[in-house]
């Protein structure tokens, strides 16, 4: 068999690969978990080697499944949006990759929204306010506090530019990813001049300008062999994550939302012209498909789940260990033994702070009601319903610029709890599609848009109304929807009554 695409989705803490026919059947697939680098409470970091070299640890797992590598010739891209990559002239990284969580640089943050204004921020790259998570502030924290590693930068590079440049030795990014660096126009598709000046990077040392699904060039012999892929194999720039996802569970066209709950909690809404939310809440993206956006929003609320199981599951874990039983089903399990509502108790799963359309990166985790009534498991409910909630905050803003959504299609970790599906249907009172692809959603994006680059297909919509599948549909429940309503009300007072701690411990640590 010949002709084979390979889809590479680079998430916070793990690597998928899937490798798919011209048909779209996934042959196989991988998936290679890497830890973290949290040296301080705002921090997060990886080794820059750790994702090319997970990449390799994919494709091995790949081979051992029966599929001949050899055969694959067109690999796609899809990757976690604002991790940054700082490079010597030669290419090799000069400290550890700055991940998008990170929140390091609050101060640097304060001087671009001083230094511009948010309104502009939101004018020029679409991002609703300058802050510590985008790359903008980060290469400035950087600048002054690693003065001996900005001296020896030459290349700027977000992690898909950096993978591509391993590849093939080009340096090139596209839009959907430089959106939220802070340093890119969404209206011109070019680097913004005054931001470059005043971070003082010259263009030089950022990557070519392309949009997503397009060919960069074969692939360096020496990656061939290191990753045992054919020297006629093809690099295709892909996208972010969310805009992967979106394609592959058939969000390509207006009145579709699609959410994702993996580390990060992420919503997609594509849209046919750029808009502005005239609230200034919802960020807008460049999307994939050229010429198009998507309102994209994410937090790291998706992470609150993990948190609880490794820090009061252990005993889920060690079955899982033992059995093989998973261990958010067992979780599942527990959860769905407690009412709608969790008896009252409501989690506030900003973990590491909230992003829009409530931005306070402040924000910490909260849960609210508890009582000598409640158990572990209506801990694990609420979570899985503040999750609901925060899709329904971000429905109610998209709702508020007139853009009407239809449904909701679900990727993504998350997506495999049929419980949770539930939730989130019931809460936002619109019916939840999964589809088939819903756990290889990204890869299955990233690959339909090397088919297209090197063509395969003739439109990622084409491709994409082919090979995406509905696998399950859920439809929400009145009287639960009844029931959320009024916990969600006490969710959005929750949130706006926490916010002047949130600051005054950020300001006054204890």
């Amino acid at each position: 068999m010949s002709g084979l695409i390979l889809g590479i989705d680079i998430g916070t803490t793990s690597l998928k690969t899937a490798v798919f026919d011209q048909n779209g059947s996934k042959l196989a697939d991988a998936v290679v978990e890497y830890s973290l680098i949290t040296p301080n409470t705002t921090w997060v970091e990886a080794s820059c080697e750790v994702y090319l070299d997970s990449v390799q640890k994919c494709l091995s797992i790949v081979r051992q499944k029966g599929v001949d590598t050899l055969q694959i010739d067109t690999v796609g891209f899809s990757v976690q949006g604002e991790t940054l990559c700082l490079t010597d002239e030669s290419g090799q990284p000069l400290r550890n990759a700055i991940v998008w969580m990170d929140n390091r640089a609050g101060e640097q943050a304060q001087t671009l929204r001083e230094a511009f204004g948010d309104e502009k921020c939101y004018e020029v790259t679409g991002q609703v306010s300058f802050e510590a998570c985008w790359p903008a502030a980060k290469l400035l924290w950087v600048r002054e506090k690693e003065p001996e590693v900005w001296q020896r930068v030459r290349h700027i590079l977000l992690l898909e530019d950096y993978i591509i440049y391993q590849l093939t030795g080009k340096y090139v990014s596209e839009g959907s990813l430089l959106t939220s660096t802070e340093y890119w126009d969404i209206r011109t598709k070019e680097y913004w001049p005054e931001m470059l000046s005043f971070l003082e990077i010259p263009r030089e040392y950022l990557p070519e300008i392309r949009e997503s699904g397009e060919l960069v060039g074969t692939i360096l012999p020496e990656m061939a062999q290191l990753l045992g892929l054919s020297l006629e194999a093809k690099i295709c720039t892909g996208c972010l994550d969310q805009a992967a996802g979106a394609i592959g569970v058939g969000n390509v066209r207006p009145g579709i939302f699609s959410e994702n709950i993996g580390a990060a909690l992420a919503i997609c809404v594509p849209t046919a012209k750029l808009t502005y939310d005239k609230n200034r809440q919802m960020p807008v993206h460049y999307f994939a498909i050229p010429d198009t956006y998507m309102m994209h929003t994410f937090t790291t609320g998706g992470m609150c789940l993990r948190w609880f199981r490794d820090a009061f599951c252990q005993e889920e874990i060690r079955m899982q260990q033992t059995s093989g039983l998973d261990s958010y089903y067992l979780m599942d399990l527990e959860a769905n033994r407690v009412a709608v509502g969790s008896d009252g108790l409501i989690a506030m799963p900003h973990l590491q702070g909230s992003m829009a359309p409530d931005v306070n990166l402040n924000a910490k985790a909260v849960f609210y009601g508890a009582t000598l009534k409640h158990t572990r498991a209506h801990f694990i409910r609420s979570i899985m319903e503040s999750l609901g909630y925060i899709i329904c905050r971000n429905l109610e803003a998209i709702d508020a610029m007139g853009l009407d959504i239809q449904e909701i299609r679900t990727m993504g970790g998350g997506s495999k709890s049929d419980i949770w599906n539930q939730i989130k249907a019931d809460i936002t009172g619109k019916t939840l599609y999964l589809t088939q692809s819903s756990q290889d959603t990204a890869c299955l994006g990233a690959a339909i848009l090397a088919g297209v680059a090197t063509g395969k297909f003739a439109s990622i919509q084409a491709a994409s109304d082919s090979m995406v599948k509905i696998k399950k549909v859920y439809t929400p429940n009145p009287e639960n929807h009844k029931i959320y309503m009024g916990q969600y009300h006490k969710f959005k007072m929750l949130f706006q009554a926490l916010e002047p701690l949130y600051d005054y411990d950020a300001k006054k640590p204890i």
